[in-house]
């Protein structure tokens, strides 16, 4: 799968020009998101993994296969960020959010051993606000390390949720999800509605 880096982002005018259907991936720090991104495209260490959350400071912006743009956003919610910096990126995602006209979907990127937090909600609850048509894929990842009660009370708290596509349970170690997530995404890109 041929994947590129073609730009890192805080200011409109850093974004790609191109005008290929994208769709960004957000998530809590250090919730899993680069290991995510790394096991859908089979490279390993693409997308730097960090054991430091709040590593990704920048909006990034990766072409896959020439043909669509995966957006890695900044993590949030983690307090050690200096509050000045963790404000200019809520500044800069939600000029993201507005701007980009070639989104077709977030992937929302949550912990199956917690289920969706109060941050998760705040988060779904700011992208309704921005953009209430947005279709939201609600994921959860680390399955492998989350024990049978916690996935199932992950999985219900997620129903109460106002998502329209089914919660999928994702573990970068073992490759779950993998193949149910990327079906899911080829269809929004190629600007369908949701399954």
């Amino acid at each position: 799968m041929e994947i590129k880096l073609v730009g890192s982002a805080l200011k409109t005018e850093q974004y790609p020009k191109g005008i290929l259907p994208e769709v960004a991936f957000a998530g809590r720090s250090n919730v899993g998101k680069s290991s995510l991104l790394n096991t859908l495209w089979g490279k390993k260490g693409f997308a730097r993994v960090s054991s430091t959350p709040g590593k990704t400071r920048t909006i990034n912006f990766y072409e896959v296969e020439n043909s669509y743009y995966f957006t890695d956003l900044p993590g949030y919610g983690y307090a050690k960020v200096p509050l000045i910096m963790r404000k200019h990126w809520t500044k800069a995602i939600e000029e993201y959010f507005r701007t980009r006209e070639n989104l077709r979907a977030v992937v929302l990127i949550m912990d199956s051993t917690l289920g969706p937090t109060e941050l998760d909600i705040q988060m779904i609850n700011w992208l309704k606000a921005l953009r209430p048509d947005l279709p939201i894929i609600p994921v959860l990842t680390k399955a492998d390390k989350a024990s049978q009660k916690e996935i199932y009370s992950a999985l219900n708290r997620s129903k109460e949720l106002p998502f329209k596509i089914e919660p999928i349970l994702f573990s970068a170690k073992t490759g779950q999800g993998k193949d149910k997530l990327w079906k899911v995404l080829f269809h929004l890109l190629q600007g369908k509605t949701p399954l």
